[in-house]
């Protein structure tokens, strides 16, 4: 397969003919030729999205959220090409990406297909005589910057919100993972998508990625992906203070009392981290055990994750597949030897599996490492893989040190039956999302987010097309007199 830049409403070649290879995480098999643009094509996608802007931007509201409703439809359509599509490409178990990822995705442009007419500007009481309401109005073109791990739901999420609110998209995939968000473009086409609102441009983080961050006539960045590169996109979208939004690392406290119950808190805890094979920014990578329940919990954890099916991802009885890349399973392995190197110890997991039919692929089995203290590396460091961290906590007050023991603040959880420490936990732990008996919830309306080196700005909801819109406050005089401010004679 080879698959093109989609620029002003077609499918083109970037202007240099690079390419890049896109690979098949199971044996590393080239799935596709991929085209590379550069920073000329991402010139080219900025004029065209400047050009549909006015048209966009003016259309009713309504007209703009019938496009996304009829999306939304044809994503469910082709669900099982969009499917394969994401699991041939991420790693992603097939029936995950038929039960999760596509579901979500159409959700989400449903959602904000919903949401286009219905987002408004408010009437503020002011001094006598004078009528001021606020205008939301679109920001213009915006660039969006698309994440390896869920590229399917993720240019939903971003795309969602920009469109219902008015603005054109400039959006690059991760080179890693571009082939289901190339087909939401020929999707969008066929929903009746104006062209040039939306524009696809694969291509290399610090080319296109780097150049849509320092782009002038950019309105505003958004960015999911590392804290890292995060931190590289607001310097360089300084040029022109263009608006910045961040979605970025975590290491999520997924907190177990004694007063849990403690299946429900096993089986949410598997799912917390080995979902995805633990490729997730808001994954439970700590588990904080009660120190009352830790043997107890273990018994019943350890089993569990060595039973996981680690497979092809197209095989429909996989459960966890392999990692998006061969750099990624370095990395998560890497930490491991950190982890040993740290005195900690290895539960379970921790290398590659034995099947010989997995040696050419990306795998790591699901892995359990008991940490020293809170403070190693393991511990603190995002290892975006299958790799969980068991550490132990006293009383309430220690959960919440450990808790807020990171630089992240994304995804965290505790299990408890006792309602009052789970409302003031929730309430103390620095996070942009808190799962009480249960993780790694996620829905349209709800806000999505972080804080501190989990960066800033929310997806999802109210929230998000707030993020994609500038206020304006418009006064009327209405029947106030004001007298002469300066007299003469």
């Amino acid at each position: 397969m080879r698959h093109q830049l989609f620029i002003d409403g077609k499918f083109v070649d970037a202007l240099l003919s690079q390419t890049l290879p896109t690979h098949n995480p199971h044996d590393l098999s080239v799935i596709a030729e991929v085209a590379m643009a550069g920073r000329e094509d991402v010139d080219l996608a900025v004029a065209a999205a400047q050009r549909a802007f006015p048209a966009w931007s003016r259309m009713a509201a309504a007209d703009r959220g019938r496009i996304l409703l009829r999306l939304a439809e044809l994503i469910e359509a082709n669900a099982d090409e969009l499917a394969r599509l994401e699991s041939l490409d991420t790693g992603h178990p097939l029936r995950d990406s038929r039960t999760l990822d596509v579901p979500r995705t159409a959700a989400c442009f449903r959602y904000f297909g919903g949401m286009a007419d219905k987002f408004q500007g408010e009437t503020i009481p002011v001094e006598e005589g004078f009528l001021n309401y606020t205008l939301r109005e679109p920001i213009g073109v915006v660039g969006q910057v698309v994440p390896w791990n869920f590229p399917l739901m993720f240019t939903a999420w971003k795309m969602g919100p920009a469109l219902a609110a008015g603005n054109c998209v400039v959006l690059k995939p991760a080179e890693l993972t571009p082939l289901s968000t190339l087909k939401i473009a020929e999707l969008m086409a066929e929903a009746g998508m104006p062209d040039g609102v939306v524009n696809i441009v694969p291509g290399l983080g610090s080319v296109a990625g780097q150049y849509i961050a320092e782009h002038p006539a950019i309105g505003k960045v958004a960015f999911t992906g590392s804290t890292a590169t995060g931190r590289r996109i607001v310097e360089a979208s300084a040029s022109n203070l263009k608006k910045v939004q961040l979605e970025l690392g975590g290491k999520g406290p997924n907190i177990v009392f004694d007063d849990a119950n403690l299946m429900a808190a096993v089986n949410g805890s598997a799912w917390a981290i080995f979902h995805n094979q633990g490729q997730a920014c808001i994954a439970g990578t700590r588990l904080v055990l009660h120190e009352r329940i830790a043997d107890e919990f273990l018994e019943k954890f350890l089993p569990l994750a060595r039973s996981i099916r680690v497979g092809n991802q197209l095989d429909p009885s996989t459960e966890m597949g392999p990692l998006t890349s061969a750099q990624q399973r370095e990395r998560v392995l890497g930490y491991v030897d950190i982890a040993r190197d740290e005195g900690g110890e290895v539960l379970c997991g921790g290398k590659p599996p034995t099947d010989a039919s997995l040696a050419q692929g990306c795998y790591v089995e699901p892995t359990i490492v008991r940490a020293r203290s809170y403070r190693d590396r393991i511990a603190q460091e995002e290892v975006f893989g299958p790799v969980v961290t068991v550490l132990t906590f006293k009383d309430d007050a220690e959960a919440l040190a450990i808790a807020n023991g990171t630089e992240y603040g994304l995804g965290s959880g505790l299990w408890t039956s006792n309602l009052q420490r789970a409302h003031k936990l929730a309430r103390d732990i620095h996070a942009g999302m808190v799962w009480i008996n249960s993780y790694k919830r996620v829905n349209p309306g709800s806000p999505f987010g972080g804080n501190g080196a989990s960066g800033y700005g929310r997806e999802m909801g109210f929230d998000a097309m707030r993020e994609y819109t500038t206020v304006k406050s418009v006064w009327v005089n209405v029947d106030a007199q004001i007298p002469p401010w300066y007299r003469r004679g």
